[in-house]
């Protein structure tokens, strides 16, 4: 189903035409406002949309052709249809140059007029939809964005392939970076709706009181600065899909609307009386405990169940092997095309590098890694000093030194911290395994025993040594 047209304008000093003209108009489906001056008309198009205007040629006040000239001026959009008892052919051309997408002569069968407004809804419907192509263009999901040959991600692959055919609401888990949004894109760009609107939301980045106008719209008037009507993102997603980031973040009043949404695809929108429904498929995400959000009872346990259809969960990058060097590879294509740069790839000195960092920032911080060492480097390969130190984000990992997480063993925090100290020394001393075994004060051979009893891979350099790949 499209989005509703917005009314019609009707301008006409005369009362029994103006309520003519709207119930001929209404029996065919159309919403009309009517106003009996120009001045009145240009009040309402200030605060309202409309998708045409009917005017009159003689009104009292500003005259029709007036009236005309201030559309094209402020609304150069907008079409208008001229309606007039003295129709004479000069006139006719008089209303074509003020402005006017047709005219009218009195008295004049409904056909005319119902051809002359399914013209312009016609055209409405048309720049609607280019509108919503231009908002999408650049923005092209696919599967093959989703990079990565580790085992989770060939069965992430193949679960977007088999949901992605049915209108199965979806929950993606995951943290931050790790490419919700791209599951979010592809399941659309894969499903029967593909030609519809594609619809995001960050429910974090909206204010909790905006959000439930965002999601349902709003009437005229249903609080402080709704001066016009507002189409919700249901109303615009209707039968296409909408993708509801950051969802945990949601406030538990909103959370109970949604729940209802999701019943019937019914809603109303803040202000409103009038139910209202769509059919839309709805893609939700959080980066957040969704479990540890129930029991706070930050989140609706029966919302989760609904939304909890099918469920995605997204590794982190770390837990992804040698993903990192094939994102890697991925990110540099796409710079490099875009800056015009000439460079072949990563030494492996710097492949290296990126093995061994845990990316707490996960893919997102990859991709700026990458997109950095390409404006830094000026030879031909990127080299391990135009990738980013990575002091500060170590220290964000997840694990707090040697302090166990909860429910860890104390076999497995030493582990754990034996296991950070070693990808840490190999870093300082830019992979060298000999330097690091130096500093760690142990043999080259029991510093790549451990390495090896730790399921550290590495890779040999021409030199020789060694670097960790981290696959715990």
């Amino acid at each position: 189903m499209s989005l509703p047209l917005p009314p019609i304008l009707v301008v006409d000093d005369e009362n029994n035409m103006r309520r003519s003209l709207q119930t001929m108009l209404g029996d065919e489906g159309y919403a009309v406002r009517t106003a009996e001056s120009a001045e009145e008309a240009l009040g309402l198009l200030g605060r309202e949309d409309f998708f045409m205007v009917i005017t009159d040629a003689r009104l009292g006040g500003m005259t029709g052709y007036e009236f005309l000239g201030k559309i094209g001026s402020h609304w150069p959009d907008l079409p208008a249809l001229m309606i007039t008892a003295y129709a004479t052919p000069k006139l006719a051309v008089e209303a074509i140059k003020a402005g006017a997408m047709d005219y009218l002569a009195k008295p004049f069968a409904p056909e005319e007029l119902f051809l002359a407004v399914a013209r312009c809804a016609e055209r409405h419907r048309l720049l609607r939809e280019n509108a919503a192509l231009r908002s999408r263009a650049g923005e092209v999901f696919s599967l093959e964005q989703i990079v990565g040959d580790s085992e989770k991600m060939r069965e992430i692959r193949q679960l977007v392939r088999t949901v992605a055919a049915t209108d199965a609401r979806v929950l993606v888990l995951g943290e931050s970076g790790t490419g919700k949004e791209l599951v979010a894109g592809a399941l659309h760009s894969l499903s029967a709706r593909r030609n519809e609107s594609y619809v995001r939301i960050n429910c974090a980045a909206i204010p909790e009181t905006l959000l439930e106008s965002e999601l349902f719209g709003h009437e005229k008037g249903a609080f402080t600065g709704a001066v016009k009507q507002k189409l919700g993102r249901v109303e615009e997603a209707d039968g296409g899909t909408i993708f509801l980031d950051e969802i945990a973040d949601m406030g538990k009043p909103l959370q109970a609307k949604l729940l209802r949404f999701l019943e019937d695809g019914s809603f109303t929108r803040v202000g409103g009386t009038e139910e209202l429904r769509v059919n839309v498929r709805l893609v939700a995400a959080t980066n957040r405990d969704i479990v540890q959000a129930i029991a706070a009872g930050e989140f609706r346990e029966d919302l989760f169940h609904r939304l909890n259809v099918v469920q995605f969960n997204l590794p982190p990058l770390h837990e992804r092997g040698e993903d990192v060097l094939q994102l890697a590879d991925h990110f540099l294509k796409i710079f490099r095309a875009k800056m015009g740069k000439n460079i072949g790839g990563f030494t492996p000195a710097a492949r290296q590098k990126l093995l061994a960092h845990h990316w707490p920032g996960n893919v997102r911080e990859l991709r700026n890694a990458v997109e950095r060492a390409l404006i830094l480097e000026t030879g031909h390969e990127i080299q391990p000093g135009c990738l980013p130190v990575f002091a500060a984000e170590t220290r964000l990992q997840k694990t707090d030194g040697a302090a166990p997480a909860p429910g860890e063993s104390l076999d497995t925090a030493l582990e754990r911290l034996e296991r950070e100290v070693i990808q840490t020394t190999l870093e300082q001393n830019n992979f060298n395994l000999t330097h690091a075994a130096e500093q760690l004060k142990l043999t080259r051979h029991a510093l790549r025993y451990r390495m090896q009893r730790l399921n550290i891979k590495f890779a040999h350099t021409a030199a020789g040594d060694a670097a960790v790949s981290p696959t715990h």
